[in-house]
């Protein structure tokens, strides 16, 4: 294997803060189009690069303002092979596009170093099909095959995580986990349930991190849950070993369905404060969960909330362990 960095355990009173739904956040709430879900084109247009700096240094003032850590990424979620090629970008713009994301984050992150105690930066891999259908026809050594392009690009950037998002299927994730584990950077796999607070290619979420972890000896550091709804995702939190792989969510802020959110063309934002109380009842049943941020509809004041939340549990987990 290569030499490998390794991805931060869980520290006691440390939590990382992500950012909310980038994509939603700019569409709608700022107006650009994003051709085929991609953020990263948007780094060519100037005044969408102001735009997003903007976006970002308000996420990055919660992670400031409550004293927490923070794991950025969010515009290469789109910049893999095959929307690259639709997209219209060669290989090389493609890894050149790569490299732009982490250095915008990087350079934002250079703001911040003496008002949050830890900055990480993550690389963001969507799956290579369309995250809401079943995509059962990929193998694992085509998934191992396809993100290592991405995956490469990415241990040349230096980030400290890769993060496989909204993945739906057992053999794509174990592919790009093996990937990973040979190119030698830290993983995180989030999964993204359905309605029936499963995959949407069948399993339930402790089978299918089971099964992962079983095909991958373990090689990722970590699981989480993303673009899910507390609705959906807390079903499928049941308790057993598997839990303590599972280091936090990113839930979207609407109670509705994945394909009626984009395409409504407008910012459905729920209920930040009920977002961030539910978020919190999850901190509460699992403290061992140290790893948060938000989906779908979400940004800064989502995010206010949620950190809010996760801080109070905590204070209460502290004081109670104290008084006995």
């Amino acid at each position: 294997m290569a030499d490998k960095k390794t991805f931060p355990s869980q520290k006691e009173g440390r939590f990382y803060l992500s950012e909310g739904g980038s994509e939603t956040e700019v569409m709608y709430k700022h107006g650009y189009e994003l051709p085929q879900f991609a953020m990263f084109p948007l780094l060519d247009n100037p005044d969408a690069v102001t735009t997003m700096q903007d976006m970002y240094r308000s996420y990055l003032d919660v992670v400031a303002k409550h004293g927490m850590s923070a794991l950025i990424g969010g515009l290469d979620y789109r910049a893999s092979p095959d929307w690259g090629e639709m997209l219209g970008y060669s290989a090389e713009g493609l890894a050149e596009a790569n490299l732009a994301c982490i250095d915008f984050l990087n350079e934002l992150a250079a703001e911040y170093r003496t008002d949050i105690p830890e900055i990480l930066i993550q690389g963001m891999i969507g799956p290579r099909g369309d995250a809401y259908a079943t995509n059962k026809t990929i193998t694992d050594n085509e998934a191992e095959d396809y993100h290592s392009v991405q995956l490469q690009t990415l241990k040349k950037a230096n980030v400290d995580l890769a993060l496989a998002a909204t993945f739906n299927n057992i053999p794509e994730s174990v592919g790009i986990a093996r990937a990973a584990d040979k190119i030698g950077i830290p993983l995180g796999i989030s999964l993204s349930l359905d309605s029936s607070s499963k995959l949407n290619s069948g399993p339930r979420l402790a089978e299918a991190i089971i099964q992962i972890d079983v095909e991958t000896d373990q090689s990722p550091a970590f699981y989480s849950v993303n673009c899910s709804h507390p609705l959906e995702y807390e079903p499928a939190l049941e308790p057993g070993d598997w839990i303590n792989r599972v280091r936090g969510v990113r839930p979207n802020a609407a109670k509705m369905d994945k394909i009626q959110l984009c395409s409504l063309g407008h910012l459905e934002d729920g209920d930040p404060v009920e977002l961030g109380e539910q978020v919190g009842t999850l901190a509460r049943r699992y403290p061992h969960m140290d790893i948060w941020g938000g989906c779908c509809g979400t940004w800064d004041v989502h995010l206010d909330e949620i950190a809010k939340n996760i801080l109070a549990v905590h204070d209460e987990i502290s004081t109670s362990t104290k008084a006995h």
